[in-house]
């Protein structure tokens, strides 16, 4: 056919401007250390923050539920696919997140798709971070809203645009931690704007959930906010909670909005039970195990000092993606393949993920590292950087 004739001319130029993606294959659980293709990595491209994606009890309970419920939920939450864990999970995210009720979806991209599409339509205004995750950006778009990106992190831009504008329902939409960058979201500013401009605020918390705060709620609890300041919070449950899924967490008000108009909510099978009986032990332990959060900031610290101190260029992160900035797409998969050759496995991200010129190195850390591993990976990335100079 004509048309895959193209798709295959797409193709090829992909891999001459080397952005070409592609897969790895597992034969391990996520971890310090994984095999792939019969070869042992130590694994510093993972979400897995705090460690918890093969703890024996968030497994056992796991297995537990699969004995009691079996393992698909047959059908969505709206017809009879709601089980009885699926409702524990969602009061008890409600309760980690100080809001009322929390509403499950099977990925964040949905909840981010659904929330944004249920609450903005025509007349309406959305105005995102430029950085922002790819789902929020493509919720933005689907919603048929007036969609509006902001200079990353800009109050003045994000206020004209606010101020510009005629549209019915404003909503203001950020990421936490934003996931290429590392770096926190404005959140004090942000408030105010919204407060200012009488706009709602949405989070995306996925990858500051579990990791950032005291007890790990987040990038509200390092700020000191609560719902009354942003009203609509998300998060994904397959990063620091280390199992799958998403959440939509608010006022009541909000959450039965979602449940009768987001048609990613209404449309799609439930997550199995036992995914959610498991991430029910990963929430406590991820509450209770203060220990996993302080060995982050340890070996964030480590990394960053070791990383200067090899000529690495760092981003201004304090969260454990810490990107090392490479510019060009050669280069970063040039050193990618050089940490693979030395067994330490980093993934190369390339544009459109991340600004053209911008392309990096994700090291993302987790507190099942240890410090011998963080250093042999600061030496890899030493010996990677002298190779390419």
């Amino acid at each position: 056919m004509k048309g895959f004739a193209t798709l295959a001319a797409d193709l090829a130029r992909r891999k001459q401007e080397h952005l070409y993606r592609t897969r790895l294959v597992m034969q391990s659980p996520q971890g310090a250390e994984i095999v792939i293709a019969g070869k042992k990595y130590l694994n510093f491209c993972s979400n897995d923050y705090l460690g918890l994606a093969n703890h024996p009890d968030v497994i056992s309970a796991f297995q537990q539920a699969a004995q009691e419920y079996g393992v698909g939920s047959g059908a969505s939450h709206l017809v009879n696919g709601h089980s009885h864990y699926h409702h524990q999970l969602e009061k008890a995210l409600a309760e980690f997140t100080g809001r009322p009720r929390a509403l499950l979806f099977s990925t964040g991209y949905m909840a981010n798709l659904g929330a944004v599409t249920a609450l903005l339509g025509k007349g309406d205004g959305a105005f995102e971070d430029r950085l922002n995750h790819a789902s929020l950006l493509d919720a933005g778009i689907l919603s048929r809203a007036n969609f509006q990106r902001y200079r990353h992190g800009d109050m003045e831009d994000l206020s004209s645009r606010l101020e510009k504008s005629d549209a019915n329902r404003k909503l203001i939409i950020s990421d936490g931690v934003f996931s290429m960058d590392g770096d926190l979201a404005p959140l004090p500013q942000l408030i105010a704007t919204a407060k200012k401009q009488n706009t709602w605020l949405m989070i995306d918390d996925a990858h500051g959930l579990g990791c950032v705060g005291t007890t790990g709620r987040g990038v509200c609890e390092h700020f000191g906010v609560n719902q009354e300041d942003i009203q609509v919070l998300v998060g994904t449950l397959g990063k620091g909670f280390g199992t799958a899924g998403a959440f939509v967490a608010g006022s009541e008000v909000l959450i039965e909005t979602l449940i009768q108009q987001a048609r990613t909510y209404i449309y799609t099978t439930a997550l199995p039970p036992a995914v959610a009986a498991a991430t029910l032990v990963s929430l406590k332990l991820a509450e209770q195990e203060s220990w996993r959060r302080e060995r982050l900031v340890q070996l964030i610290t480590m990394f960053r000092s070791g990383a200067q101190e090899r000529g690495l260029t760092l981003m201004a992160s304090q969260s454990p993606i810490q990107p090392v900035l490479v510019e060009s797409s050669v280069e970063a998969l040039a050193m990618s393949e050089a940490l693979k050759a030395l067994g330490v496995l980093v993934t190369a991200i390339r544009p459109p993920t991340v600004p053209t010129g911008t392309a990096r190195l994700r090291v993302t850390l987790s507190a099942a590292h240890s410090s011998d591993q963080v250093e042999q990976l600061l030496d890899a990335l030493g010996k990677a950087k002298l190779n390419r100079e």
